[in-house]
């Protein structure tokens, strides 16, 4: 999963992304210690990618955050004038 494909997406799309990736990330523990996982280094990158879309997820909630108080502070210094 490449970071480009998660700067497009919405925080909706980013949940449901991040709800199947950890499902992949279960199967294969499930699999591990059933002794079924050949590459095992596939966990890592599941668990990377679980990261990163927690990473795009908060900068996404962050941006929310800061617009709303950005207009708050213009609400507010346009009553003061």
């Amino acid at each position: 999963m490449k970071a480009e494909e998660l700067k497009t997406k919405t925080v909706d799309e980013l949940s449901k992304m991040l709800m199947d990736v950890k499902k992949k990330q279960f199967n294969l523990r499930f699999q591990k210690s059933q002794g079924q996982l050949e590459n095992t280094a596939q966990i890592r990158v599941v668990r990377r990618d679980v990261a990163r879309i927690k990473t795009f997820m908060s900068e996404k909630a962050e941006a929310v955050v800061n617009a709303k108080d950005s207009s708050k502070i213009k609400k507010s210094s346009t009553k003061a004038a």
